[in-house]
């Protein structure tokens, strides 16, 4: 198992990484994204990447939005040179629109500018999606990335989906669809191709709805594995292989 999207560098994995990764080894989880959200945090990122053998991205999230957006993007361009060779660096993101967080233009603007670094880098991107799927389909459909991305912790229906899929991008799908009650999210699973998705939990967040105040870990993917599964009337080690490689073509590991 790829768990495509899980933040293990921050502080509420201090205490127990290394027991967390031996865990997950022994579940069967091989390896795993670290996205980036801000600039003071990428250090950290990129040393828990190492120490661990897993991959990272490079990209300030849209609740980070700087004061400087050019400066920080060019403090973003200068990380993406540095580390262009290095085989850890998969994606462009943690990047998007929240309109529940902060919202405003400089948003819009933050984003453009790192999907600009992302046509010209070559690389996918991880895009956030907070009520705001229009804008950033819109922002989207103008760029034509050729490497696409994925639109993490996806949560829409089948036709927001479909869209995203016609623009070259895959759907993470994370603890939620274990909830009975995410109706729009598991008809759009059952719905569109198992191609199009990607495992993952955004942990330490997005634990799921029967362990609502519990820390969020990779350690979950089984449950989710199993649900697809069920969902899409077929054997987890079907659903697995599909994901597997999904993560594999898109971020080139």
């Amino acid at each position: 198992m790829i768990d495509t999207h899980a933040h293990l560098d921050m502080a509420e994995f201090d205490n127990d990484r290394t027991q967390l990764f031996d865990a997950m080894h022994e579940s069967g989880i091989t390896s795993v994204i670290l996205p980036g959200v801000s600039a003071e945090k990428w250090p950290q990122q990129i040393h828990i990447a190492d120490k661990f053998d897993c991959y990272f991205s490079l990209g300030i999230h849209p609740w980070f939005v700087p004061d400087d957006i050019n400066a920080a993007i060019m403090k973003l361009d200068t990380m993406l040179q540095q580390y262009s060779n290095n085989k850890r660096l998969v994606a462009i993101g943690e990047c998007g629109l929240d309109k529940l967080h902060h919202w405003s233009d400089n948003q819009l603007l933050l984003l453009e500018k790192q999907l600009l670094l992302a046509q010209n880098y070559q690389l996918p991107v991880i895009l956030h999606a907070v009520k705001a799927h229009q804008q950033l389909l819109t922002m989207l459909a103008r760029f034509k990335l050729i490497k696409g991305g994925v639109v993490h912790g996806f949560y829409g229906n089948s036709d927001i989906a479909k869209r995203y899929v016609s623009l070259g991008f895959k759907l993470g799908v994370g603890a939620l669809i274990l909830n009975p009650s995410a109706k729009k999210l598991r008809e759009t699973v059952v719905n569109l191709p198992l191609e199009h998705f990607l495992l993952e939990t955004d942990s330490p967040s997005m634990p799921p709805f029967d362990q609502p105040k519990s820390r969020n870990t990779p350690l979950i993917l089984p449950r989710i594995v199993s649900e697809i599964a069920f969902l899409k009337k077929k054997t987890t080690v079907c659903i697995l292989e599909q994901l597997n490689k999904n993560a594999l073509q898109l971020f080139e590991l």
